[in-house]
């Protein structure tokens, strides 16, 4: 069975890179400290800061599996590959919705490195999906959960 492919910029890939070096470096010490200072409180049975820092080590080890998991499977992509003014996963796409609808402006990004509030969005949502290929001045029908969105798209920025 073949490895799922983690599509992301170099931008994406830096960004897991240091998250994974914070959290073996820094976090993991931290929450063993914290551990070792609950054991001090006594009965382990009924010791909620034992069993807090506990759930922490668990989900900051969690955490350093599925980065190291999706940095080896990680497909760069560079968006000097790909033709001028086209959408693609590292490009900016500026549209407004149809008709006379506001401007919005999201980066494409791989779903590792997605994060609406920072205008990111996954390549695997419907958004994206619909606008990836396309180009300036194409008007692109989205199907979103909320319904269709007509869109007309402005600007392509590298």
């Amino acid at each position: 069975m073949q490895e799922k492919k983690y599509p992301m910029t170099e931008e994406g890939q830096e960004k897991l890179e240091k998250e994974l070096n914070t959290l073996k470096t820094d976090k993991r010490k931290e929450v063993v400290e914290r551990i070792k200072v609950a054991r001090g409180f006594g009965d382990l049975s009924e010791n909620s800061e034992y069993d807090a820092a506990r759930e922490e080590q668990a989900f900051i080890e969690g955490r350093i599996q599925k980065i190291e998991h999706m940095l080896q499977n990680a497909e760069i992509i560079s968006v000097s590959d790909i033709a001028e003014g086209e959408i693609a996963i590292g490009r900016t796409v500026v549209f407004k919705e149809l008709p006379g609808g506001i401007e919005e402006k999201y980066k494409i990004v791989g779903a590792a490195e997605a994060d609406p509030f920072e205008g990111k969005i996954s390549n695997d949502s419907p958004i994206a999906k619909a606008l990836m290929g396309k180009t300036i001045g194409e008007e692109v029908t989205i199907d979103t959960p909320g319904g269709e969105m007509k869109v007309e798209i402005l600007k392509v920025v590298q």
